[in-house]
């Protein structure tokens, strides 16, 4: 398991090779095979593989999450959990991490829990938990929630509407707390 955590943590004065490389160092990469250890990371983020010599801190943000996520992958985890990977980030930069995310977890079966204010997570996403103050106002289909339009607006703009919960033994009401 990995977590990549919320604010892009880039050892900013190390190049975007030597980030990779303490990535990979659990799995005792070594300089001598990191341009076959990197390659992969390259296929996915071709963008790291023009920046590869470039002090992380240059990045842009869009690129440095890019970096980060290429990073934790290089510990082969079977989870990676991202915190709030969209944050401060250009929409296409968020679209690229997006479509990222989906062909990692088809090529590699990597599961990806993702942390999101943005509903927008909801397009690549098939489980969401939706929480509000404190509570899980939601937990089912990722689709079904992003098609509950009156749901999405009171979480994401206070109005108040109607409980959903998807059917089944994991639905629970406003009140329930799991024990």
């Amino acid at each position: 398991m990995v977590l990549v955590p919320q604010g892009r943590k880039v050892f900013p004065r190390l190049t975007v090779e030597e980030n990779l490389l303490l990535g990979g160092y659990c799995q005792g990469a070594r300089w001598k095979a990191a341009e076959q250890l990197f390659e992969p990371i390259f296929e996915y983020f071709p963008r790291l593989r023009e920046r590869r010599r470039q002090p992380a801190g240059r990045l842009s943000g869009g690129d440095q999450q890019m970096l980060v996520i290429g990073r934790g992958m290089l510990a082969r985890p079977k989870v990676m959990l991202v915190d709030e990977m969209s944050l401060g980030l250009a929409p296409k930069a968020v679209t690229t991490l997006f479509e990222m995310i989906v062909q990692v977890n088809r090529d590699q079966g990597t599961t990806f829990v993702l942390v999101e204010q943005a509903a927008s997570v909801l397009s690549i996403a098939s489980r969401a938990y939706l929480i509000q103050k404190g509570r899980v106002a939601y937990e089912g289909d990722a689709e079904r929630l992003l098609s509950e339009v009156d749901v999405l607006r009171g979480a994401y703009l206070g109005h108040n509407s109607r409980q959903t919960t998807a059917p089944g033994p994991s639905r629970l009401s406003p009140g329930t707390r799991r024990g």
